[in-house]
């Protein structure tokens, strides 16, 4: 892992040369577009390498979507006192059709998310590696190592010292993956059940109806103050991260990123380093830089996004104290 003080990403001579296993020669050809500054995953020293494919971004996109959609329709549902509920309603056209929206939208992340989860059992069961996906640092299954790395990443973020070093993916990552997973379940079960009560009803008791409701109520709240406070800190707030990272984005990162960020993933990426930049979105290939277009759209779409989750914050906070 890179020392922070011998970083160009921490204020460093950028000429000199970084440490490390995936350690490459300067090279201008891969130096990023201007907006750099912006997008964590652009500083730093080159070249660029893929760190999310298309088939990745595209459904990152999706979730964000239609999540966006489902608490832009269901907050105003849920908390109708607080202010810019009925600006809402009004911009959606009404309850009825805000009810419209907000099941479509439930639809529609049902649908990529059994899509997923097919193409996910589709690629274990061709693998070859099959232990590697459930073990280890490439894996997405949580394990003990996860919770040491909890604890030594809040060290890190009070003291500077002792920084966990993560894999292909983080404990962060995996609470959000899972944490959609358990939404999935909880929120989307207990929404069916609303959707549908004439027919669950042949089968549940009445009382079921009621739990739903709430269930369904509380749920989305927590998963929206996740999304809004742990997610959002994680790739707007946190100082080394600062105003955004963007890499889900445009799906590609810097060298030195990487070895900050996914330090076990040296190895990997150091096989790979020397080849030619890869046009084609192929994991943990060599990249072009972002393209200008690529920076200002992956910002704009962030600070977006930032935004509308701090303004259901504000919603959130004045309906949960006066209403």
């Amino acid at each position: 892992m890179v020392d922070s003080t011998e970083s160009s990403r921490s204020g460093g001579d950028p000429e000199k040369e970084v440490t490390g296993e995936m350690s490459a020669p300067r090279d201008d050809r891969f130096e990023a577009p201007a907006l750099l500054p912006l997008d964590t995953a652009q500083r730093g020293r080159g070249p660029f390498v893929w760190r999310f494919t298309l088939f990745h971004r595209l459904l990152h996109a999706l979730a964000l979507i239609t999540f966006y959609l489902l608490v832009l329709t269901g907050l105003p549902l849920r908390y109708s006192c607080s202010p810019l509920s009925a600006e809402l309603m009004w911009l959606w056209g009404g309850v009825e059709r805000a009810g419209l929206i907000h099941r479509a939208a439930a639809a529609v992340m049902v649908t990529y998310s059994v899509f997923f989860a097919g193409w996910l059992g589709v690629k274990f069961v061709r693998s070859d590696q099959k232990l590697r996906m459930l073990w280890g640092s490439d894996s997405m299954v949580p394990h003990p190592q996860d919770a040491a790395d909890f604890f030594k990443q809040w060290k890190w973020y009070f003291t500077g010292r002792d920084r966990p070093r993560f894999g292909r993916y983080g404990y962060l990552e995996k609470l959000d993956f899972f944490g959609e997973i358990w939404g999935l379940v909880v929120i989307g079960g207990s929404g069916a059940i609303l959707w549908f009560p004439e027919f669950f009803s042949q089968w549940l008791p009445g009382w079921w109806f009621n739990v739903a409701t709430v269930f369904h109520g509380y749920e989305a709240l927590i998963a929206a103050c996740f999304i809004f406070i742990v997610h959002f800190f994680n790739v707007h707030l946190r100082p080394d991260k600062f105003p955004l990272d963007a890499v889900m984005f445009h799906g590609r990162a810097t060298v030195e990123y990487m070895e900050e960020e996914h330090p076990l993933m040296n190895s990997v990426v150091a096989e790979r380093v020397h080849e030619p930049a890869s046009a084609r979105p192929v994991l943990d290939a060599p990249a072009p830089p972002p393209s200008r277009l690529a920076t200002v759209a992956s910002a704009v779409f962030g600070f977006l996004a930032l935004g509308v989750g701090i303004l259901c914050i504000g919603m959130i906070l004045w309906a949960v104290s006066f209403c």
